[in-house]
């Protein structure tokens, strides 16, 4: 995935093997093309079905669709005109590298404005379900942030056959992902939240002048967001130092605290130099996270008032500031979509540009 310090194949199958605390996996098809779906194997091998739960996706047709450089390859909506047909194909050959039977959730990974709003699509899903191939499925928005206003949209929409959604939230990052919160816990959908460690920030080893290595995905955030972030961090350090938290387990209890959270999903970075914590620590670290919340409702309010980023960056999916085209991850917002904002509360042109 380009954070960090790459590790030997071996070492990544130990991190990922469940046990130990942490017993949940999540893949997508697309990773290395299927590599990732094979490491998922090789971690699961021998380990009782039960005992262990895996999250897929798909969405992005790296069997037919060609890559566009760093913007990745093309959404399955663009390349297929027989969308349940793709789905089932992309699923059961994620299956196969996975040695596995079925999901436990499978998300629809990344989704166009089509993947959002469409019937097939969603009968497509369905399906999976219903056939066994999967046990829940869901919805996983993304890469970058955004897609508020589209993922509500969903929820109403399909919100019957929709379990599990993931989402971006931590407590450096509470805006647009907290949008979503009220809508999700309305529509029964539980939520995965996502790069909860704020690109390694909440790991406490990612410092002022970090040697962020060549590729990293990391090098693609705005100037001084490390020394931005580090002073946010150390304001909000003595809320989970009051109840024995290190920095990522505060952002997890953080994040868990919001009623329709129900898993966090950081990223484990091996940073460079011989001084970094090693990831083994930082996995400990995560499946030491406490189950009950510590964090009372002030001081959850008072880290995200410390957190708040509100119109920071450009957001992603349909927003009241896109102009020209529409393109694969990001459209122009539509009455459809100005009217479920109003429904809810939100204010596009207050609530979804960027002001700084």
């Amino acid at each position: 995935m380009h954070f960090g310090e790459p590790i030997d194949e071996d070492r990544l199958v130990a991190l990922l093997r469940p046990g130990h605390g942490i017993n949940t996996l999540l893949t997508a098809d697309v990773y290395g093309q299927g590599e990732a779906d094979r490491l998922v194997a090789r971690a699961v091998d021998g380990i009782d079905r039960e005992s262990y739960f895996v999250v897929g996706a798909v969405g992005h047709d790296f069997y037919a669709g060609e890559r566009m450089g760093a913007k990745g390859f093309p959404r399955f909506t663009q390349t297929q005109d027989d969308h349940a047909g793709y789905l089932r194909m992309a699923t059961e050959r994620s299956l196969e590298r996975c040695d596995l039977e079925s999901f436990d959730l499978l998300l629809l990974h990344n989704p166009d404005r089509e993947g959002y709003t469409s019937e097939a699509v969603w009968d497509g899903m369905r399906a999976l379900r219903d056939e066994g191939l999967a046990r829940r499925i869901g919805v996983a928005p993304g890469p970058a942030n955004g897609f508020t206003l589209d993922l509500i949209a969903c929820f109403e929409r399909f919100g019957e056959a929709i379990d599990w959604a993931m989402i971006i939230l931590n407590p450096l990052e509470p805006w647009p992902g907290e949008l979503c919160l009220p809508a999700a816990l309305e529509a029964d959908v539980r939520l995965i939240t996502r790069v909860v460690d704020y690109g390694g920030l909440f790991h406490d080893d990612v410092l002022p002048g970090h040697p962020f290595p060549k590729h990293d995905h990391r090098s693609f955030r705005p100037a001084g967001w490390v020394e931005e972030g580090r002073a946010k961090l150390d304001r909000m350090r003595h809320v989970g130092g009051a109840h024995g938290l290190t920095p990522l387990q505060m952002a997890c209890q953080w994040n868990l605290a919001h009623e329709p959270v129900e898993c966090t999903v950081p990223t484990l970075i091996q940073e460079p130099g011989e001084d970094a914590k090693p990831i083994e620590e930082k996995r400990a670290e995560l499946a030491a996270v406490p189950r009950d919340i510590r964090l009372s409702p002030d001081e959850v309010a008072t880290i995200a008032q410390i957190g708040d980023n509100k119109g920071c960056m450009k957001l992603k999916g349909g927003v009241p500031d896109h102009e020209g085209a529409e393109q694969p991850d990001r459209w122009e917002l539509t009455p459809e979509l100005a009217e479920l904002a109003a429904r809810w509360g939100i204010e596009p042109e207050a609530d979804l540009v960027p002001t700084h």
